[in-house]
């Protein structure tokens, strides 16, 4: 049982875990310093809201080996369709891109610069349309090298990444947030700035390429995106907003200047075009960021678009030279201890590259020649692809557009130290979902599906908590690293000869709450069986993925179940043999196997109410179940079910924090449930987390 410490003792501990790799730079130090300016103990405390987009790296690509975090080491890796001799492969053995070559099945395999420093800069990845629906294939990720390459499997370590390891040991990281297409980089950040890349084509969209990422780029001869931006809806608002970049070194990355009105203001002489033209398409470097900050005009919405050099973008930069790039706005927001108080930064990536995240992307159901596979309760026609511009994307006409791979976001400010994971599922839209919140400007082009499947961001702050960490020590700079990484060429990551499964940190982290309560059972419907996904939140709707295992070639079956409402699955005929593997948000997992007509379980779960089992007899004769728990000690035990009988067993996870991973069976009936009961409350990661990644699916017990 983990028992809260005092604060110094706490941060000496979370050092010791982190392990040197990990230490504070000078920046993050400051920023850990300087307490939150606590007025109202609300989001109303925030002032100032920066928002740092970096480039293309995937979750797992730098996170997965961390512990207390969904990473390599997650015991319900969704199965991936079998290869000869590999029936019961999951998603983390991917084949080989090279038919023949050895080894012929490839896991994720590190990236190991203490052996070879070239390593910080390997070759991108493929990440156009095309090629990331093929990888993703619908839920299936299962021949992700083929489209993307064999270095898309490669990640970071704690030992790799020392500035972004202690940045998330400093504050607050989601291993939930999403990109939200599976696109480049253009699409993905115009969620950022707009809610939408138009999908249904009312404003010259769908926007599915970079094609217009300048000024003078009209590929397309439409003359610019017509619908309308979030900075616009600030400055109507009277909001003060900023772009901070260097035009001429952009990376291209201000989506903005894709726009027909942002293309008339640039050089216009009316007042409000001007003023458009100099928040958004003009240079304000870094050394301005600080003149505002220390002068106290930082304005209440702020984005920062880094140099191609600083971007974090496989081939043309490297982690050490966007570390360094974040620790200097890090360094420049901290300079007057009064506006860093007040101020939130949040630094995500646009997309994922190519690279490789285990996650299946929480999307809406498939659409499969003329049938929808699965449901859902949240209205979601905007976001399919629906308006081709070309022979190749035309193929994937019908296919959900995201929420694209996992992507790094880090929530860094006074009121979220720490430590803490957030696995609430966010996406870019959750940003400007925070900047509504804060500020009351409301963005319209964000769609129903959108907002009820991602949340806000506010769950990863406690606005009303005192600070209680502080640092100390002596800490190491990002400068030298990123000049010598700056001297680098882009290589060819070698795949290793051997397959091993990659291995993550065990270890418990600090866990944000989440809004979730769900639970999934099985009921009698006529002749068959069903499978019932109920979601008990009041807030926030869930997505399942629904796996047949017996027919992984199939796309899998999703659910989007709206908060409070339920959604029912078809099964087999009663008496017949299944395998359906489950998973969900924030953990959520279930496994059937055998037959579906036994009995039911699902877990009861109340904001005040104690976690309880409940069990019901689906039959006409007595059970005799037996119950095991598979990762926190609870004794087993067998519990006997009258005919038709329904009855509560109260669970005690206490001492596992409030996760559970039961097995219960019972006449050929196998049924496996594991996940998270959230009681409103911080918590701890999964204690049962971590270790080798599950190369193959797990047997029933």
């Amino acid at each position: 049982m983990v028992t809260m410490q005092d604060r110094r003792s706490f941060i000496r501990a979370m050092m010791a875990t982190a392990g040197a790799a990990a230490a504070f730079t000078p920046a993050i130090a400051r920023a850990l310093e300087i307490p939150a300016d606590r007025r109202t103990g609300t989001v109303k405390d925030v002032a100032h809201v920066v928002i740092l987009t970096q480039e293309n790296r995937s979750f797992d690509h730098y996170f997965g080996t961390m512990h207390g975090v969904s990473g390599y080491g997650d015991r319900f890796a969704i199965p991936a369709p079998p290869l000869a001799g590999v029936p019961d492969r999951t998603v983390l053995l991917q084949p080989n891109e090279h038919p023949g070559g050895k080894p012929a099945l490839i896991a994720p395999f590190r990236l190991d610069t203490s052996v070879d420093f070239r390593l910080y800069r390997p070759l991108g990845t493929p990440h156009g349309f095309v090629d990331s629906q093929a990888a993703w294939d619908n839920g299936r990720m299962g021949a992700w090298p083929r489209f993307k390459h064999n270095h898309a499997m490669a990640h970071f370590t704690r030992e790799d990444l020392p500035f972004q390891y202690g940045l998330a040991e400093a504050f607050t990281l989601c291993d939930a947030y999403h990109c939200a297409l599976h696109l480049s980089t253009n699409p993905n950040r115009l969620y950022i700035w707009t809610g939408t890349h138009d999908p249904l084509a009312k404003g010259n969209g769908p926007a599915i390429d970079n094609g217009y990422d300048g000024l003078d780029a009209d590929p397309l001869h439409h003359g610019g995106y017509l619908w309308t931006t979030y900075p616009e809806r600030l400055m109507a608002a009277g909001i003060g907003f900023q772009i901070y970049q260097d035009m001429a070194d952009n990376f291209s990355d201000n989506p903005l200047v894709g726009f027909r009105r942002y293309r008339d203001a640039h050089g216009a002489s009316a007042a409000a075009a001007a003023l458009l033209a100099r928040r958004t398409m003009t240079t304000r470097s870094l050394d301005d960021l600080r003149q505002d900050v220390m002068a106290g005009r930082l304005p209440e919405v702020s984005w920062i678009v880094a140099p191609t050099a600083a971007s974090e973008h496989p081939s043309v930069s490297t982690p050490l030279q966007g570390g360094d790039y974040t620790a200097r706005v890090l360094d420049a927001l901290t300079a007057n201890p009064e506006v860093w108080a007040r101020t939130v930064l949040l630094i995500n990536f646009d997309e994922n590259d190519g690279l490789f995240d285990h996650v299946p992307p929480p999307a809406p159901p498939a659409r499969v020649l003329g049938r929808t596979v699965g449901a859902t309760s949240i209205p979601a026609d905007d976001e399919y692809h629906v308006h081709s511009q070309t022979a190749e994307d035309a193929v994937y006409l019908g296919r959900p557009y995201g929420l694209g791979p996992r992507v790094p976001l880090y929530v860094v400010s006074p009121w979220s130290k720490g430590g803490h994971v957030a696995s609430e599922v966010f996406d870019h839209t959750s940003i400007l979902r925070f900047l509504e919140t804060r500020f009351g400007v409301h963005e319209p082009n964000i769609s129903a599906w959108r907002r009820a499947v991602c949340g806000d961001l506010t769950s990863c702050f406690d606005f009303g908590a005192p600070d209680t960490v502080d640092f100390m020590g002596t800490l190491p700079a990002t400068a030298a690293l990123s000049e010598r990484a700056a001297q680098l060429e882009e290589i060819q990551p070698p795949v290793p000869d051997q397959t091993i499964a990659p291995v993550q940190e065990s270890g418990l982290r600090r866990r944000r709450a989440t809004p979730y309560h769900l639970d999934a059972r099985l009921r009698i419907e006529g002749a068959g069986c069903a499978l019932l996904f109920a979601n008990h939140s009041a807030e926030r709707a869930a997505v399942f993925h629904v796996y047949d295992v017996m027919q992984l070639d199939e796309v899998p079956a999703r659910y989007t179940v709206g908060a409070g409402e339920a959604l029912t699955h078809p099964l087999s005929a009663s008496g017949e043999v299944a395998d359906i593997f489950v998973l969900g948000p924030n953990g959520f997992h279930r496994r059937l196997t055998g037959r579906s007509d036994i009995f039911s379980a699902c877990i009861e779960t109340g904001m005040t109410a104690p976690a309880a089992l409940r069990l019901e007899n689906l039959t006409a004769i007595p059970q005799s179940i037996a119950m095991t728990d598979r990762a926190y000690g609870a004794t087993p035990e067998t519990i006997m079910l009258a005919r038709g009988e329904a009855r509560s067993i109260p669970l005690d996870l206490t001492d596992s924090h409030g996760w559970y991973d039961r097995q219960l069976v019972a006449a050929g009936q196998s049924w496996r449930m594991a996940g998270h009961v959230e009681d409103g409350k911080p918590s701890y990661s999964d204690p049962a987390a971590g270790g080798p990644g599950p190369l193959r699916l797990a047997l029933p017990a």
